[in-house]
């Protein structure tokens, strides 16, 4: 039975299991003459050791590691030779008179303390013990007592040596033994009788509010934070109590404290405890900044965009003659001929032709309907069929559509952009590690950020791409991207380990009247309409209209700006227009640097990431422009090793990582 230590001062001292079990016991005692070849054992509970009673102000020794394995961050012991599951053997011992009776430890016996001679006593012996020795068993517990002496005098020693600024746990290394010293925050409590709230507005990317937060949780200090960016409409809150629309701006109950540069002059100087208590030690007023509410739209402001089409719209939709047709050997659901449409619109809105026909296109354009081939623009032609978007057949795979289209007037995508990068970097302020390599997907399920994403992405199903100029295009999809893959995480899943095209190609967004899954947007758009791995077809045939969404030129650079939600992608993050090609570098540049390439010098091999294998082409035609491409993008020590090795005339092996599908959380 290992001994577990806990203690109010966070001192864990950590089991160790030893060849013979899990405790090594030594025998320091000579063997018993020849005639007598088995060791007497006994099956019992070794003392526990306890810490020094000066050093902590509550021991508790618990019985088994299980009994509090829930107040100890983590458990180490080195790997004992021998399993914990021991097979055991019964005999028989009988003890001649003439040896001493061994005292068997407190509490070993119910009745009695001493084995007498007439008495037989079953005994469990260890199969693995084959070496015949005596034990005195009060000898074992004088050992133990001294041993307890020993370690705990070593440990009051070195935790006595430790300095009171140290950060983080501390760990102390004796013999078999290992403590660790886990310093306590700083008054972690001293807030605990805080009666007012500590409140700050801010926005999303900004550095001056990630520094107030970081601060606040530092000290462990309740705050309610209320970003404009996810809360727009609290912004002339900020104005009228401040006069300012700047950021941060800290709040005390309803007393302005003011911004970083005031917070950090009351911290340098050792006051913010006592300004802390003084102005927000009383009760919360109704003055004070509302704590956010959550699940709440302003409808009013949404009902005054209504496109104006909408009420055609209305119109035509219980009166168009709405049917399945047999087309080109293909059956085409839900659909009407253009002729169709303009009858419709000639008789219920009282318009001429000509008229009606202009009012088709418009309908068109503006994405209420579409062509079912998707690919001409409306024609008053019976042969011409098209169909509400709301009735096209992989309505069930957009995953912002809510079984009707949005019929609010269509927004610019560069503002939907803009919105949707401060929606997800608030997302991700929140919700994720500083590095952005583990996001917490549960949290972010059930956010008000999240929940507001998902009403703004069905602003996308009408919206005119041809808006965006090309570098606003590319901006825009690498964001959508990452954030497509967020809500895949949360909606369906992570990706399967065997089949992930319920991930990459059944998830779909419907945008600006056209379907987009990640593959799409990754192979057709950014890749520049290139094939995926492992298939023989492009994502866009060569009439298909979004072919005018991709760059001219495709940069191998945005493979470094995407994250597919698991461990060995690149760090989740967002780009902005005018800044996306200077941190798309800053992205290539820190995959690398976290383990993207290895350099084996003496085996004269570089360990690239799969990411190369699968898209090899997108970065040369062979192994050396593509190590001359990752030059570019390696730290000083990298790039000293690779440029020796490209330029020694040498050869240079390529091998590639290991790619961990599992979910960066």
């Amino acid at each position: 039975m290992s001994p577990l230590f806990l203690c109010e001062s966070n001192i864990f001292l950590r089991p160790c299991l030893f060849p013979m079990g899990e405790v090594a016991v030594p025998h320091p005692h000579p063997p018993l003459p020849d005639q007598f070849n088995s060791i007497p054992t006994v099956d019992s509970t070794i003392p526990s050791l306890s810490l020094p009673e000066e050093n902590t102000t509550e021991t508790e020794t618990m019985k088994h590691p299980k009994d509090s394995i829930s107040a100890v961050d983590s458990i180490e012991s080195p790997k004992s030779d021998v399993s914990s599951e021991k097979s055991y053997k019964t005999e028989t011992v009988i003890l001649p008179e003439h040896l001493p009776k061994p005292e068997a430890p407190p509490g070993l016996l119910s009745k009695s303390n001493s084995i007498s001679h007439e008495e037989y006593h079953t005994i469990k012996r260890s199969t693995s013990a084959n070496v015949a020795s005596s034990v005195d068993m009060a000898s074992i517990g004088r050992f133990f007592r001294d041993q307890s002496d020993v370690v705990s005098a070593a440990i009051a020693r070195r935790i006595s040596s430790l300095k009171e600024t140290s950060n983080g746990p501390t760990e102390i290394h004796l013999p078999d033994v290992k403590v660790i010293v886990k310093a306590p925050g700083k008054n972690p409590s001293a807030f605990s009788s805080l009666k007012g709230r500590v409140s700050f507005f801010s926005r999303s990317g900004c550095r001056d509010c990630t520094a107030v937060r970081s601060f606040f949780r530092e000290i462990e200090l309740p705050y309610v934070e209320i970003n404009v960016d996810v809360f727009p409409e609290r912004e002339q809150e900020l104005v009228d109590r401040t006069g300012t629309n700047q950021v941060p701006q800290i709040f005390l109950n309803e007393k302005h404290l003011g911004g970083l540069v005031v917070l950090n002059s009351l911290r340098n100087s050792g006051e913010f405890e006592n300004v802390l208590k003084s102005m927000a030690g009383t009760k919360v007023s109704d003055d004070a900044p509302m704590v956010p509410v959550y699940g709440f739209d302003h409808e009013e402001a949404e009902k005054e965009n209504l496109d104006e089409m909408v009420a055609i719209v209305a119109v035509l939709r219980p009166r168009m003659p709405i049917q399945d047709r047999f087309v080109r050997m293909k059956l085409v659901r839900n659909c009407f001929s253009g002729a169709d449409m303009v009858d419709a619109i000639v008789q219920h809105v009282n318009l001429g032709r000509e008229k009606a026909a202009e009012i088709g296109k418009e309908l068109l354009r503006r994405h209420f309907i579409h062509h079912v081939f998707r690919e001409i623009d409306f024609e008053d032609d019976a042969q011409q069929l098209y169909r509400f978007l709301e009735h096209d057949p992989g309505v069930l795979k957009y995953f912002n559509f809510r079984m009707s289209t949005n019929d609010n007037k269509p927004k610019s995508p560069a503002v939907i952009g803009q919105l949707l990068t401060k929606l997800m970097v608030a997302m991700l302020e929140s919700y994720a590690s500083d590095d952005r390599h583990h996001v917490d997907y549960a949290r972010i399920a059930v956010s008000e950020e999240f929940r507001r994403y998902g009403n703004l992405v069905r602003d996308l199903q009408r919206v005119d791409m041809a808006t965006l100029s090309e570098t606003e295009r590319l901006c825009f999809f690498l964001n959508l991207y990452n954030a497509m893959v967020v809500h895949a995480v949360v909606t369906i899943g992570q990706p399967g380990l065997i089949d992930r095209r319920a991930f990459f190609t059944d998830f779909q967004y419907i945008i600006g009247g056209y379907p987009y899954s990640l593959s799409t947007i990754k192979n057709g758009i950014l890749r520049s309409n290139r094939r995926q791995p492992y298939s023989f077809v492009k994502p866009f045939s060569s009439t298909d209209i979004r072919l005018e969404l991709m760059p001219k030129k495709m940069n191998p650079l945005i493979h470094f700006g995407l994250c597919n939600g698991n461990r060995s992608s690149p760090a989740v993050r967002f780009f902005t227009p005018d800044g996306v090609e200077v941190e798309l570098r800053q992205a290539a540049r820190d995959f690398f640097k976290d383990g993207g390439i290895n350099i084996d010098f003496t085996k004269r091999t570089v360990y690239l990431s799969r990411i190369f294998k699968w898209y090899s082409a997108d970065f040369g035609q062979d192994k050396l422009e593509v190590l001359n491409w990752v030059l570019n993008y390696l730290d000083s020590t990298k790039a000293g090793l690779l440029s020796h090795l490209l330029n020694d005339g040498g050869a240079i092996s390529i091998s590639y990582q290991s790619f961990d599908w599992s979910l960066n959380c």
